[in-house]
């Protein structure tokens, strides 16, 4: 059985680390039968600025839509996100701020403060790129930035986070070390149909 995989490489460059491991994500997938749809961050073109939620909210693009429209089709998600001050990038945050949205990702209750998990269903993986190498985030940050994506982020829509992988540091790591993140990339692609 096919598994439908949406993968989103929220980089706002066109040539990154992230790409790579994304590039190598979709080829194991797809050799082992997973039907892919894929967007990127780079080649996205919406308004960065949100005044929130309600009626007034602006109508979403036409990137912002086709986001939607592959999350709603997936049974996995796969979001690769380079690590900037503490988390991802300002155009990737500007994604989820408008496009994750009420009705759509969640629905609160009238009364109290319990909601609806719209997404529930689907699982994710998250691969993070870092100059901060792992083990000095989680001693001097207490991994936050992995955990606001899959807790506060998807588990808030209902998505389950399978696998959050930060690999660093990208700045000091030798082009054998990338080859073999990039590798680890391609075998959890291979692993996401099961």
């Amino acid at each position: 059985m096919s598994k439908r995989i949406f993968i989103w490489v929220a980089h706002p460059k066109s040539d990154s680390l992230c790409k790579a491991m994304a590039d190598a994500y979709q080829t194991g997938a797809e050799a082992n039968g997973s039907d892919v749809r894929r967007m990127d961050l780079s080649a996205m073109h919406f308004d960065l600025n949100t005044d929130g939620y309600g009626d007034d909210a602006a109508p979403l693009e036409p990137d912002l839509i086709a986001w939607q429209e592959a999350i709603a089709w997936a049974d996995h998600i796969l979001v690769v996100h380079p690590y900037w001050w503490g988390s991802m990038p300002t155009k990737a945050k500007a994604v989820i701020d408008r496009a994750l949205a009420p009705g759509f990702a969640f629905k609160y209750h009238r009364r109290g403060i319990a909601w609806d998990r719209l997404l529930t269903g689907r699982t994710a993986d998250i691969l993070i790129t870092s100059d901060t190498p792992p083990l000095l985030d989680t001693l001097l940050n207490w991994q936050s930035g992995r955990r606001v994506l899959s807790k506060q982020v998807l588990g808030f829509c209902g998505v389950k986070t399978r696998k959050v992988l930060q690999f660093g540091s990208v700045k000091t790591a030798s082009p054998e070390k990338i080859l073999a993140w990039i590798a680890r990339a391609r075998q959890l692609g291979a692993r996401a149909v099961a």
